[in-house]
């Protein structure tokens, strides 16, 4: 009996064949490719480093029992496609695309790789998958939702300042962000704001940009996130803070800068939450069988301090709901 048990044991492990045991039965370490739109800083983006921190926590150390290939693209697009095409050419086990354009990059180079997203605006809407359930092709990973916030985001930032007549949004002509206008323009209209959109050039633009916001009579500026405008961030706030411009943006990294207010899913946990995903399928799972994780818990921070600089009261009614309060 003993026997037989084992004999059924090892059937099952031979017939699972994680990525992870065929590389240690090829004597190296799963390799994992990282691509991103960052520029790389102090060794490694501040996403990278998130991905990194998810993995150490299951156990998938760099350098040990896991080989983690990073390409930066620095903010170039154009090169995402053949950084995508240099790690299938390398051969990896499977590739992290970090935000929607280093996965449209990864899934033009491969359909076979598995491809893990991180923290993707809009998986179904940039066609990258057709059911966010049941993904059945080589992608999966965990989306942030951003196409479903927008009218929120501007609910909340009409409560917090009820006079406002005029609001601009920044955003990124070649991220999914832009699908979100339509939405927030019907927002807008529904709360009694009028709205206009700006595109994202390069951050060297943003100071001729925000002195045109003046001249529009914007009353306040919403963002719309992608990789090269969140590494604009500090430069966005202390602008919006010279022109004297609220902002609502979609991560607290831009409130931490200086930004007026976010409300949005926490960026960190999503990146951190795609490593569980690079944990599933090493150990043998298939992307197609990975439902992609939403989330379901979303955070309002505040920053009072900016504010204050700003002669803003914020009405008690949106501080008791924030999350967190900038002092």
């Amino acid at each position: 009996m003993r026997l037989i048990g084992l004999a059924v044991v090892l059937t099952v492990s031979l017939t699972l064949a994680p990525l992870a045991i065929e590389a240690q039965q090829a004597g190296k370490a799963p390799q994992v490719g990282v691509l991103l739109l960052d520029t790389e800083a102090l060794g490694l983006s501040q996403r990278a480093r998130n991905v990194v921190e998810g993995l150490r926590e299951l156990g998938w150390i760099d350098g040990q029992n896991i080989a983690l290939r990073f390409k930066f693209a620095a903010l170039n697009e154009a090169a995402l496609n053949p950084l995508a095409e240099e790690l299938v050419r390398e051969k990896v086990d499977l590739i992290v695309a970090v935000a929607s354009a280093p996965t449209r990059a990864a899934q033009r180079a491969t359909r076979t790789i598995p491809i893990v997203m991180a923290a993707v605006a809009d998986p179904v809407g940039a066609g990258f998958v057709t059911n966010l359930a049941r993904p059945e092709g080589n992608v999966t990973g965990t989306s942030l939702l951003q196409t479903e916030l927008g009218g929120k985001r501007l609910d909340l930032l009409k409560e917090a300042i009820p006079k406002l007549v005029r609001v601009t949004v920044l955003y990124n002509a070649t991220s999914p962000g832009r699908w979100t206008i339509p939405q927030w323009q019907a927002t807008a209209s529904r709360v009694g704001l009028e709205l206009s959109a700006i595109s994202f050039r390069d951050a060297s633009a943003l100071p001729d940009q925000f002195v045109g916001l003046r001249a529009m009579r914007s009353g306040a500026l919403i963002v719309s996130p992608s990789p090269p405008i969140d590494e604009a961030r500090a430069l966005i706030a202390e602008l919006a803070l010279k022109h004297q411009l609220p902002t609502m943006f979609p991560l607290r990294e831009y409130v931490e800068a200086g930004g007026l207010m976010s409300y949005g899913s926490n960026l960190r946990t999503q990146h951190r939450r795609a490593a569980t995903y690079v944990d599933k399928i090493l150990k043998g799972a298939k992307p197609a069988d990975l439902p992609i994780e939403q989330p379901t818990t979303f955070e309002l921070v505040i920053n009072l301090k900016t504010a204050k600089a700003l002669g803003l009261t914020i009405p008690q009614s949106v501080l008791g709901r924030a999350d967190e309060i900038i002092q």
